[in-house]
Parts: C-alpha cells; structure tokens; sequence
C-alpha cells in the first residue's frame, strides 16, 4: 500500500491508501478512519459503499462520521466504485451510470469488462483481508453499509455471505437492479441479457430466494427526485413482508438524495452497527 493523505481528525486519523488489486487488475483507491486506541486494541470495523460517480472522497469529505467514529470506537473504511485506469473501458458514451463511477459491486462476466469490472471479489474478499492484515481490525466484528448503488451493494453482499456481516443499513439503496433504469443497463452491459444471472445481483430478489440477514436498516428521503423510477423502497417492504425478513425502513421528510441527507443520518446508523456488533 501506499499512504496517499493522512490528517488528525476527532481524535483518530483519517487516511488514504493506494494499491495495486489482484481483483480488479488496477490500482484502487480506498479511505480509512481509525479512532485513537490502546496498543494491541483490535476495533470494529465499518464498509461504506458509494454511489454512481462517487469515489472514496465523496463520503470521506462530506460524510461526517468521524466524530461518531472516535466515540464508538469504529473503524470506516471506504473503496472506490469502480476499477480505473489506462485500459480500463468506460461507458461507450460517457454516461455516469455505467462504467467508470459505476461499477455496481458486480463481477462482470461480459466483454470488454469482465477483466477489471470485479467490484464484487475487490469488496468481499481482497479489501477486507487487506484491511485485517494492516490495520488494528477485529475482522470477527464487521458490519456494510451504502448510498443509492451502494446501498444495492452493502444489501446484496450481506445476503450473499451470511454471519460475514454483523449487520447492514443503506441511504436511499437502489433495491431492486431486475426493476429499475439504473439495474437494467448495468446489469445487462456487465452480466450480459440472461435475467436469471441478475438475481445474485437484486436485494429483493435474493431475499425471495431464501437470503436472510438478522435485520435491514434503510433511511429513504422523501424528496428524493431517484425514488419513484430508481430506487422504489415499496418493493423491499413488499418482499420482507411477505417473507419475514426484519426490516426497519424510515421515511425521513423533505429529505433528498444528496450528502445532505446521508451526514443527517449517518450517525444513527453507525450507533446502530455499533450496537450490533458488541452483541
């Protein structure tokens, strides 16, 4: 790793690192915060998962978790979206929603992608090792977290990997990729047209097939202007419903999609992963 930044904040030291990844063939980026701590302390640990255009600076700068971090005691660690770099493809005509920005936590199967488009293994399997071989992480006590794609993202490793995860909450997530514009496009461009391969890849669809997590915390704006035709909150409930996955879903007022929302909330979520990762 290389240490790109590292600055004193709320009593810990945020940082951020460069490496060359085996998943994805690139070099990727990621921040971490890590509160003050006794030597040979082992802290928990917190994934947050950006949205479409995001990079880690994004959150790392208007998140505002730091200082509920260094009370709680939480490491927050937060990647990239995507693969990047010379060679890396991009949407073939710019769009922010597909490529570069977007990768959708999705191992791509489809050409030209399928060689650096691997969000999945980079989330689920490198970065974590990396963060547990190289920070004061207990590893045993982990919990996920997103916005808008990376709510889709933080939701669907959860329900993939069952007891990898003490808990996971999402902003405004993107709910249902087999529903929406945004899911539609990503997943046929990086999967390819065969629906069914999209399922492992749709919170809702994962939960109809027999996934389960503990508990879903979802905070969603009601000004959102993303929340009809996008991230469509309904279908969720729908789902846990019927099924009896616990869900506590929060219809916050006025509320819109912005960073403005996420730093109102982000606290609260992260007292609630902290909860749940002392039990």
């Amino acid at each position: 790793m290389q240490v790109k930044s590292t600055n004193r904040s709320h009593g810990g030291t945020q940082s951020v690192y460069t490496h060359a990844s085996k998943a994805t063939g690139t070099e990727m980026e990621f921040s971490v915060f890590v509160p003050d701590h006794e030597d040979g302390e082992k802290l928990p640990v917190v994934f947050y998962l950006s949205g479409l255009t995001c990079t880690q600076a994004n959150v790392t700068e208007k998140g505002e978790f730091r200082e509920a971090c260094a009370e709680l005691g939480l490491i927050f660690v937060a990647p990239d979206t995507s693969p990047r770099g010379e060679g890396v493809p991009d949407d073939a005509e710019g769009a922010y929603d597909f490529g570069l920005g977007a990768g959708f936590y999705v191992n791509a199967t489809e050409e030209p992608f399928a060689k650096h488009y691997r969000m999945r293994e980079y989330i689920e399997e490198e970065l974590p090792a990396l963060i547990g071989a190289h920070f004061p992480a207990d590893m045993e006590r982990v919990s996920i977290m997103g916005h808008s794609m990376g709510g889709h993202g933080a939701l669907t490793a959860a329900l993939r990997n069952p007891g990898a995860f003490k808990s996971v909450s999402a902003f405004a997530p993107i709910v249902s990729p087999l529903n929406c514009p945004w899911g539609e496009k990503a997943l046929t461009g990086y999967i390819g047209a065969n629906k069914a391969a999209w399922r492992e890849y749709d919170a809702c669809a994962l939960i109809e097939d027999g996934a389960r997590v503990p508990e879903i915390l979802v905070d969603q704006g009601t000004s959102d202007n993303f929340l009809e035709n996008q991230l469509k909150p309904e279908l969720l409930t729908q789902i846990c419903e019927k099924t009896g996955q616990p869900l506590t879903l929060r219809m916050q007022e006025g509320y819109d999609h912005s960073y403005y929302f996420i730093s109102t909330f982000m606290r609260d979520h992260l007292e609630w992963h902290a909860i749940r990762m002392k039990s």
